[in-house]
C-alpha cells in the first residue's frame, strides 16, 4: 500500500459572477442604466437587441455583439459610468447572491485566492473585485485603440470552454493544484469552469447543472438574493 504525498500549494477560489455573485446580469443591467446617461448613443434598433438578448441563440455570439453597440467610446468614460452603475446598484435590497458572498468570504478567510471569471467587461467588473477585496479577473477584454476608444470588438469572450481554460491557466500560473480548487456557476455554461477544478458547487437551480452535481456528488447553493451586508449572515 502507498500514500500519496501532497506537498502545501496555493489553492484558489473561481467565481462567476452574473447570477452568481450577483443577482443579475451585468451587461444588461448597464445598459439600462448606459442607455438613460448617453440616451444619444443608443441605436435606434435597441428594443429589437434587447428581444434577442432575453433568448440568446449563441452567447458567444451575442456577447460579441454587445460589445458592438460601444464602439466610438472613450474607454475612460465607459470605465465612469461602470462605477457610477455599479454604486447604485450594490444599494439594492437584493442585488447579491447570498450563499456567494458568504463563500467569498470564508475562502478569504481560508487564506485562498478568489478569482472572478465572467463574460462581462472589466470596467464592470472593477469596482465589485475593489468591493469584495478581489485582485485578480478573468474576463471579456476589450479592444481598445491608440487614442483610448473603443473600436467594438474583443479579443475573446470569456464564456464556456474559455472559461475553463482560464482557469486552468491561472491555476498553473499560481501552481495550484485543482483538486484543492473552488468553481462557483450558475449556468450550463460555466461547465468547463466547473469541471476543472476538485470542488465544483453549482449555484441555483439550473436543470444541467443540477443534473451534473447529482451525477458526480457536486455540492449545490442556494441563489438566494439578498443586499451587500448579509455577507456575514
Amino acid at each position: 500500500m502507498t500514500t500519496e504525498l501532497r506537498t502545501a500549494c496555493p489553492a484558489l477560489a473561481f467565481f462567476d459572477v452574473d447570477e452568481t455573485v450577483i443577482a443579475e446580469k451585468s451587461m444588461l443591467d448597464f445598459w439600462r442604466h448606459w442607455s438613460r446617461l448617453h440616451p444619444a448613443r443608443v441605436a435606434p434598433d435597441g428594443p429589437e437587441w434587447w428581444a434577442e438578448a432575453a433568448v440568446p441563440p449563441d452567447r458567444e455570439t451575442l456577447n460579441r455583439g454587445y460589445y458592438r453597440r460601444y464602439a466610438g467610446v472613450p474607454l475612460a468614460d465607459l470605465e465612469a459610468a461602470g462605477r457610477l452603475w455599479y454604486d447604485g446598484y450594490r444599494r439594492g435590497g437584493a442585488a447579491f447572491v447570498r450563499s456567494a458572498l458568504r463563500a467569498v468570504a470564508t475562502h478569504r478567510a481560508a487564506g485562498r485566492e478568489v478569482v472572478l471569471v465572467s463574460g462581462s467587461m472589466r470596467p464592470l467588473l472593477a469596482p465589485l473585485a475593489d468591493e469584495l477585496e478581489v485582485s485578480t479577473v478573468v474576463c471579456t477584454e476589450l479592444v481598445v485603440g491608440a487614442d483610448g476608444v473603443l473600436t467594438g470588438e474583443v479579443h475573446r469572450p470569456m464564456i464556456g470552454a474559455a472559461k475553463g481554460e482560464a482557469v486552468v491557466r491561472v491555476m498553473r500560473e499560481r501552481g495550484a493544484d485543482p483538486r484543492d480548487c473552488f468553481a462557483y456557476g450558475d449556468h450550463e455554461s460555466d461547465l468547463a469552469m466547473l469541471r476543472a477544478v476538485g470542488n465544483p458547487v453549482v449555484v441555483g437551480d439550473s436543470p444541467v447543472l443540477n443534473d451534473e452535481a447529482e451525477r458526480f456528488g457536486w455540492s449545490v447553493a442556494s441563489a438566494r438574493r439578498g443586499p451587500f451586508a448579509s455577507e456575514g449572515t
